[in-house]
């Protein structure tokens, strides 16, 4: 981005606590009509400052992204809503304001207030960035409905204008690191269910238990057929919500890239999983992160033998999962990866950076030799994995049919029963 239409203060560990500190830093800022970034990062603004910021962000009319991560450390909690108020209620003022940032910013069930006004009535929202903010469930629930709300107020917003189009759909959502539990995945699902329309979701890291993930998955992220990048990693799933993400995976036919790493999947999982690979769903997928997720050999060999009705998948991360890298499976999925790149490789989305081929498998776990999964039948693990696949259809069906309803998450029984069905299979 050329110097006319970026104002940056990134990195510099400016202490900016008044008006007075504030201005000798941003000349150019004021002086710029054309802004359409500004890059704060790095730096610690008090209250006067942030305030005589929002005075002049106000005026910038082409402004277009806003870069607020990390600009509150080693300020007081009661420092922060002020500050954050006076920056956003400028930023509603910004009409093509479409990417706010606002990670590595200790915003707690204290400190959150000023984000709801904000979030629920920008309608040119389309990218948000809410990394490492210490929401916890009760703050996530909070974002996650005025998410909803502004899901309404862009529909209305749409109806009464003469030019519909100036309102964008949201399309990213990324708010990892952030402690969201189980506890909030009813608000989130609803969010998620208000702005179908949405193209990247990244909740990594965020302890979601197999519980909330299934009750994202089946009332949320089912309803939304745009969805091109899914990042689940380093939550909770099992095999109780990998049956329910199997089921939803017809559900994104333009899904490119799907991040379920760090997830305990566990082979049943993966079988599971790759069994709706085999019918066709998903055609599109490119990327698919499966580390560490306890997959043995029989889980790869399902996902192998997938492959053929996943012409596009070009990288697969497996490392730290239970089998040996010499195994022949691996060899198998190496070539056929490796032919995919000789083919398209080349020509496949020609001047962006693309990733390829296996991850280094240098933290494989050995299959335990006195495990008795090869004494299951072929016939046994198939008809579990039908019952697997029936159950999580109906937790679909189910929650379409309460999706207007305020049904609280651990009152959902639906996923109960899909959670106790899954709990005595034996299969790893």
């Amino acid at each position: 981005m050329s110097s006319t239409v970026l104002f940056s203060l990134e990195g510099r560990g400016l202490k900016l606590d008044t008006a007075a500190d504030l201005e000798p830093h941003i000349k150019a800022l004021k002086e710029n009509e054309d802004v359409e970034e500004v890059r704060l990062q790095g730096n610690t603004l008090g209250v006067g400052a942030c305030e005589a910021l929002a005075a002049v962000l106000q005026s910038k009319k082409k402004l277009r992204t806003a870069i607020l991560a990390d600009i509150f450390t080693s300020r007081l909690l009661s420092e922060i809503p002020p500050a954050l108020d006076a920056l956003l209620t400028a930023l509603l003022r910004c009409p093509q304001l479409r990417t706010v940032d606002l990670s590595d910013n200790a915003f707690g069930l204290n400190t959150v207030a000023p984000l709801q006004p904000f979030l629920s009535q920008h309608t040119p929202l389309q990218h948000l960035i809410l990394t490492n903010n210490g929401l916890g469930p009760a703050a996530g629930t909070l974002i996650a409905e005025a998410l909803t709300a502004l899901a309404a107020k862009k529909e209305s917003g749409r109806s009464s204008s003469s030019t519909p189009k100036d309102i964008p759909d949201l399309e990213t959502v990324i708010c990892g690191r952030n402690r969201l539990e189980s506890g909030s995945m009813a608000a989130w699902a609803k969010a998620y269910q208000a702005n179908k329309n949405i193209l990247t979701i990244k909740m990594t890291s965020n302890g979601i238990r197999q519980e909330g993930v299934s009750h994202l998955l089946s009332a949320g992220l089912a309803h939304c057929a745009s969805l091109q990048t899914l990042d689940l990693q380093d939550n909770t799933f099992t095999h109780t919500a990998a049956g329910v993400l199997a089921a939803t995976l017809p559900s994104w036919p333009r899904l490119k890239e799907l991040g379920v790493g760090d997830c305990l999947l566990t082979s049943q999982g993966m079988r599971a999983v790759a069994k709706t690979f085999s019918s066709g769903s998903s055609p599109a997928l490119e990327i698919l992160r499966l580390q560490y997720n306890e997959i043995d050999i029989s889980g790869l060999k399902a996902l192998v033998d997938a492959l053929h009705a996943r012409p596009k998948l070009r990288r697969v991360e497996l490392n730290g999962n239970r089998f040996n890298e010499e195994d022949p499976v691996i060899e198998r999925l190496k070539e056929v990866l490796d032919e995919r790149r000789e083919e398209y490789g080349p020509g496949f989305e020609e001047g962006v950076d693309q990733e390829w081929g296996l991850d280094e498998l240098d933290d494989l776990e050995e299959e335990d030799e006195d495990e008795d999964e090869d004494e299951r039948s072929e016939d046994g693990r198939e008809e579990e994995l039908e019952e697997v696949e029936e159950k999580a259809n109906k937790v679909l069906q189910e929650a379409e049919e309460a999706e207007d309803e305020n049904v609280a998450l651990e009152e959902d029984k639906s996923v109960d029963q899909l959670a106790n069905m899954m709990e005595k299979t034996e299969l790893k």
